[in-house]
């Protein structure tokens, strides 16, 4: 079964801009919109909701990117399946249930072999090897380059699909490129 391919774009729930909506920890995208997608696509509302939040942002910081929610969910749905790989969900508040660590990169069965910085270490617990953390499965140099603040909360969280959505669409729009078109997808 496939899914039909929506790319519809999120509907603002406010007249306020994105970046007052996630200062004040708030959605950017109408409850109705995200119902009628996550119907359609099979998603998650909280996960869609995180991807659709990061799009609504990402237009009104980089218009230029053109970086739409689908190829976030696409990012989210092979990373972690949208939050829920090992048994994990996301909370009211975007969060993991369960912590979304990946494999030791320690240079064995296909990895690179990266160590981890200090702060890496203390996402994952992995003092000799960093591992990919989060719905996005974000390695320590990464996540500490292009962390975001998604959801206005103060805290920027790899484990937050939120912030992750939001930093995983920095650093694809980090590429200069116009990610509406094929080539520059």
């Amino acid at each position: 079964d496939q899914l039909p391919m929506v790319v519809q774009s999120p509907t603002l729930d406010s007249p306020r801009t994105p970046g007052d909506l996630h200062s004040q920890g708030e959605s950017t995208v109408s409850p109705q919109w995200l119902a009628k997608i996550s119907a359609s696509t099979g998603i998650d509302s909280r996960a869609l909701r995180g991807y659709a939040d990061a799009a609504v942002a990402l237009k009104d910081q980089q218009p230029a990117c053109k970086l739409g929610w689908a190829t976030l969910a696409a990012i989210g749905a092979i990373e972690s399946g949208h939050g829920t790989h090992g048994e994990s969900s996301l909370t009211a508040d975007g969060r993991s249930t369960v912590a979304i660590i990946g494999p030791a990169l320690n240079g064995q069965g296909g990895y690179a072999a990266i160590r981890p910085s200090a702060e890496a270490t203390t996402r994952h617990g992995d003092a000799q090897w960093d591992r990919a953390v989060g719905p996005f499965q974000f390695i320590g140099d990464t996540w500490e380059r292009w962390q975001s603040d998604g959801d206005g909360d103060g805290d920027a969280d790899p484990n937050d699909i939120d912030d992750a959505a939001l930093a995983a669409g920095r650093y694809l729009c980090a590429s200069g490129a116009d990610l509406s078109t094929g080539n520059g997808w």
